[in-house]
């Protein structure tokens, strides 16, 4: 009986990746509006990720944000795995040759917003290009993560307080 519920809760999540993805558009500043709570990002604020292509087709990854009065940044790569079956599909590396999955999940035609998880329910990000969204977007996109099977409870809404000056 255990066996069966396992399979009907993994069923329930799907953490698949958008099919229609432009990484050339993908790429640039985006604003962290929410994530789920993880060690590594744990108190910052004012987050941000940027990602520039690089000559070898590989990206960097530029997280940054503040936490108790201090500046930080991590520095990763990402990468499209071969076949290119899932080009929303990248996998990103902060710690050598160690690479989690990024799954695009949800994106607007514009690439305004975008919705964030891997194969791990325990990992789930909403970004936008700007430091503040309206609530419809915000409820379509919680609509969205909801519906694929996360426990949207758990977001930690990232205070933009310093970015909301900017204009993108």
């Amino acid at each position: 009986m255990i066996p069966g519920l396992l399979v009907a809760q993994d069923k329930r999540f799907d953490s698949s990746p958008v099919e229609q993805f432009d990484l050339s558009r993908y790429l640039g500043v985006w604003f962290e509006i929410a994530r789920f709570d993880h060690s590594f990002e744990r108190g910052l604020d004012n987050v941000t990720a940027e990602y520039l292509l690089r000559d070898d087709g590989k990206i960097d990854v530029i997280n940054s944000g503040w936490k108790d009065g201090k500046y930080q940044v991590a520095e990763g790569k990402a990468k499209q795995p071969e076949p290119l079956d899932d080009p929303a599909h990248l996998k990103v590396s902060f710690f050598l040759f160690f690479y989690s999955d990024y799954n695009v999940m949800m994106l607007d035609d514009n690439y305004q917003i975008a919705l964030v998880g891997s194969k791990s329910p325990g990992y789930l990000w909403i970004l936008s290009r700007t430091p503040a969204v309206s609530t419809d977007v915000l409820d379509a996109v919680l609509k969205e993560a909801s519906d694929r099977g996360y426990d949207t409870s758990r977001l930690i809404w990232v205070d933009q307080d310093m970015n909301k000056s900017i204009a993108l």
